[in-house]
């Protein structure tokens, strides 16, 4: 591949190309790079590229003939070397934001040139003759677009075969499969009294990615939801984890089975509110007093189900088939993670055969839940309640809950059967 750089620092962009990963990679000729001076194709004795903008205003904006004579030199260039035209890349505040899908599109090209702007900016009519397209790497000024084409050029080029060690070495990075890199860690194992976690330790290979997918998720989840949202659009759930040996579910009858799913209804809701909720209103979600509430709910319509690993009740879930809502999906804290939401939902959603588009409710502030509910062919459908604080005394901050309607997806899921 090959990388032009069209700029008024070509020294600044030099040095950077040459050091480093880029730099061992570059004296391989795994890649050729070339940096420009735009002042080289100036027509003016004072070398000067900028001139004062018309209709007035601030600063100086960068001269067209010059920089459409250095492309035209590049375009030759790549013509002898019996390349195909360069792809012509501004890099300019107004472009398109910059991501890892555009870098992977870019290094696909056999040649890409990138421009830098300086000061107010170029002339917009070469940028409309020689530009493909414009790009930025982000919502924030910067003194020229030498900084914005190095992070361009590092980006593309550590794609580059041979660039780095492995393959694998820029697939596990962030923003490769829509998501943060999951934490790392190296030695010593213990550091100022914090310890790697336990399960990087084990040498259990299926264990260790397991892990690190869920930080993966988690970190994406809470430092750039509007990622996360994106990755669940496109990464559904085509396929549940299997039910195993021992693991079922049971219609609450007994007193004893009354009694359990009470419980876990007020675990589940402790954890749910949490977020949002006054400590004596946490303080008073108790199986006591949730009880009666699951006996009332049972005689309009509604019918509850445990979820059981081993003869152990773990897990709830609610169906209502006059509504064809389903509610009080709770899971025990110490059986999170192992997928049993998922299979609970999949299971209650196929007690409501009569239901094209059963509904179900979530707060705003349960995220891995909404998470889970898209991949699974939920989709919002509406606000089914606003809880203020100025208001509600029962919760601390604002929230909302949210309505939330199933759309079978193109594929429905696969799961094993079901014991009942």
């Amino acid at each position: 591949m090959r990388i032009d750089i069209v700029t008024l620092f070509p020294e600044l962009c030099d040095t950077f190309l040459s050091a480093s990963i880029l730099g061992r990679a570059r004296a391989k000729n795994l890649f050729e790079t070339h940096c420009h001076q735009i002042r080289d194709y100036t027509l003016n004795k004072q070398k000067q590229t900028d001139d004062y903008p018309y209709g007035g205003g601030c600063g100086m904006v960068l001269y067209a003939q010059p920089i459409a004579d250095c492309l035209r030199a590049v375009q030759a260039q790549c013509r002898e070397q019996g390349r195909a035209a360069p792809h012509i890349v501004f890099l300019t505040a107004a472009g398109a934001p910059y991501d890892e899908a555009k870098a992977r599109e870019l290094a696909q090209y056999d040649a890409v040139t990138l421009v830098c702007g300086h000061y107010e900016g170029i002339d917009q009519r070469v940028i409309d003759a020689f530009g493909d397209e414009e790009v930025s790497i982000g919502d924030y000024v910067l003194t020229g677009g030498e900084l914005a084409s190095l992070v361009v050029a590092d980006s593309v080029l550590r794609l580059q075969p041979g660039v780095l060690a492995e393959e694998k070495g820029y697939q596990d990075e962030s923003y490769w499969d829509g998501l943060l890199e999951y934490p790392q860690y190296t030695r010593p194992e213990v550091w100022e009294g914090r310890a790697v976690p336990p399960v990087l330790l084990t040498g259990d290979h299926q264990k260790i990615e397991v892990w690190r997918g869920e930080q993966s998720r988690i970190r994406t989840r809470t430092r750039r939801p509007d990622l996360y949202d994106q990755w669940c659009a496109t990464h559904p759930l085509t396929e549940l984890p299997k039910w195993k040996r021992g693991e079922n579910m049971r219609l609450v009858k007994t007193e004893e089975q009354w009694q359990r799913a009470a419980e876990l209804a007020a675990e589940g809701r402790r954890a749910v509110g949490a977020p949002v909720g006054t400590p004596d209103v946490l303080a008073s979600l108790t199986a006591e007093a949730l009880l009666p509430q699951l006996l009332q709910q049972h005689k309009d319509g509604w019918a509850f189900y445990l979820h059981f690993t081993k003869n152990v009740p773990d897990g709830m879930v609610g169906v209502c088939h006059r509504t064809g809502r389903i509610g009080c999906l709770f899971v025990t804290e110490v059986s999170r993670g192992k997928g049993i939401g998922a299979k609970m939902l999949d299971f209650a959603r196929k007690k409501l055969p009569e239901h094209t588009n059963p509904t179900l409710t979530v707060l705003n502030t349960n995220t891995r839940a909404i998470a889970l509910y898209k991949r699974m062919g939920w989709v919002p459908a509406g606000t089914e309640a606003v809880y203020d604080p100025a208001k509600d005394a029962f919760c601390a901050v604002y929230c909302e809950e949210l309505r939330m309607s199933y759309r079978p997806p193109v594929n429905d899921f696969v799961s094993a059967d079901q014991q009942c």
